[in-house]
This record gives structure tokens, sequence and C-alpha cells, in this order.
């Protein structure tokens, strides 16, 4: 078989690490954890080869919250970093609680995270409108008082006044060879964790930059420099909508892509939400991948085989 024959890039949301509503202690992040890779390893029993990103919203964002609250005494670290902390100790968590889960079904499987950047243009239209908030939320009067110091974009949100920085779109992942060279070996990966650490090429060098890449978009284009024959995206709905939240709301179960990118054409996917998840799907389908499954944790072995998500082919 060849290595990258049955491979899936499978994305992992936030919400299957830390979904809303939780207290996000270590320990009840180890046992939502333990429930997804369950899922992950009935993927591998299949016979199918898995790469692993995955979201880091809440988690980065806690980050940054202590970074905010211990900044007179420890100097904060710039978001490309934060984000390398979140990729680092995700990563970890993922990698230790799938080994032990594989190891308990009787599977010796190497798995490993990978620190990754993702590389950006650094002059990407989304560097002048930044839209992606990030961190704790302020008053108005210090989010304005922040905003003047820092240089900072602020925008109003539902519970007050919050960062906004750029998500420019993902060109190139810079540890790819890396990437394949793991996966042709067999082992089990762990990368893009978050998006990607977004950085620029000047003079020859890489420089973190204070931005987000989407996570789904990002796997998107892994999945394409891989081959892999399948995109999984793992969020916090079972399954794509159209007319969503109206009374009309009916899912998509199986769709094309060339009815994908009608729907998307319609603004049926806004973004914010459903929105990056189909660019995703529209952009690895037309560079050859075979299918995507959207779905959420708990129904991703059903969505494999049809019985729940939403599934998009290329034809």
């Amino acid at each position: 078989m060849n290595p990258l024959e049955k491979l899936d890039v499978i994305a992992l949301g936030g919400n299957a690490i830390l979904p809303a509503g939780k207290t996000g202690t270590i320990a009840e992040q180890v046992a939502i954890t333990w429930t997804a890779m369950a899922e992950i390893e009935g993927i591998v029993a299949a016979g199918r080869r898995v790469v692993l990103t995955h979201g880091n919203g809440p988690i980065v964002g806690n980050i940054v919250v202590r970074n905010e609250a211990m900044k007179s005494s420890i100097p904060p670290m710039p978001l490309d970093v934060c984000g390398a902390d979140s990729q680092g100790g995700i990563g970890y968590m993922i990698q230790q609680t799938l080994r032990n889960v594989l190891r308990e079904r009787h599977r010796e499987t190497e798995v490993v995270s990978v620190v990754t950047q993702v590389l950006v243009d650094a002059h990407d239209p989304a560097f002048n409108n930044p839209v992606k908030p990030i961190g704790p939320y302020y008053r108005r009067e210090k989010a304005e008082m922040l905003a003047a110091k820092r240089g900072w974009k602020v925008a109003a949100g539902h519970r007050g006044y919050r960062r906004v920085v750029p998500s420019p779109y993902p060109k190139e992942i810079v540890e790819i060879e890396v990437i394949r060279t793991l996966v042709r070996s067999g082992v089990i990966v762990i990368t893009v964790g978050g998006g990607g650490i977004p950085v620029v090429l000047r003079d020859g060098r890489f420089h973190g930059v204070e931005a987000v890449v989407d996570k789904d978009l990002a796997s998107s284009l892994l999945a394409r420099q891989l081959g892999a024959e399948r995109l999984i995206i793992i969020t916090n709905v079972d399954a794509a909508y159209t007319d969503f939240g109206k009374p009309t709301a009916s899912r998509l179960a199986t769709a094309t892509l060339a009815q994908a990118r009608e729907l998307f054409r319609q603004g049926q996917f806004p973004a914010g939400s459903m929105g990056s998840k189909i660019q995703a799907a529209i952009e690895f389908l037309s560079a050859g991948g075979r299918s995507v499954i959207i779905t959420q944790p708990g129904h991703l072995l059903d969505a494999v085989e049809g019985r729940a998500g939403t599934t998009i082919v290329r034809e």
C-alpha cells in the first residue's frame, strides 16, 4: 500500500477539547480528549491512516488572559508565541491520550506532535481588516486605552470589548516535508494546531506575526499538500445546514462539489460559522480530494458510514 493512500486529515475543533460551558481543568480536558481519541482509534482500526489537526480557540485565549493578568510581573509573550504554547500543550494532551487509547486496544502506533508554522503573505489584505477576537473582554474605556497604548484594534462584543487580530490566508506549511516523512513512516502526526503559527518571510527569514490562521483552511491546505483522500472536520454542530437558524433549516446530508459551490455562492454558509469549513471543503475537493465529512464529536464513526453529518464529494 502506498503510505499516503487511505489517508484522512481530521480537524478537531476547539470544542473537541474544551467545549463551551466546561470549567477547563486539565482532568476535564483529558476526559473529553479520551472520548474524541476513542473515535479516532475507530478510524485507525478500519485501516485508515490519520493526521490530526486541532483548534485552540478557548485555550490560547486563556493563555492570553494569563498574559494580561501577570503582565506587571512577567513580560507578556506575543501572540505567535502564545499560539506555539497552545500547540505544544494541546498536542501533548492529544498525543498522550491517543497513544494510551491505542495501547489499551493493543495497537503500538507511534504518535507525535509537530509545532507547525504556516506561511502567510505579509501583504494579505486581512492585515488591514482584523476581525478575529482574542483574549479577555474589557470595558470600553480600558479597551480604547489599550488600543492607543499598544496599537491594538478593538471591537465590541456581547460581553464588552475585545482585541481583534488579522486572519490571513494560509499559503504554505513550513514543516510539510517533516510531516510527510513521518506519515510515510506510519506515524500518526498532530500538526497545524490552531491553524498553525502564522509567519512571514522577510529578508529570507521567518518571523512570527500577531495574527490567527483559520484552522479549517490550514487543515485543507495540509490535506492537499499531503495528497489525502479525505478531510474530516469535527465541529460543534452535527452537520452543515441550509437556512441555518431559520424555520426552514435543513441538514445537508450529502452534496457534490458543484452543489456546495453554488450554496456557498448563495451565502448559505456565512463567515464566522460554517463558511470557512465549506470553503475548506471546496478547496480540498477542487485540488483532487475525494470527500469531506463535517460532523460533531460523538458522531464521527456514524458520519463516515453516511448515517450522520454532511458528506461532500468531488463528483
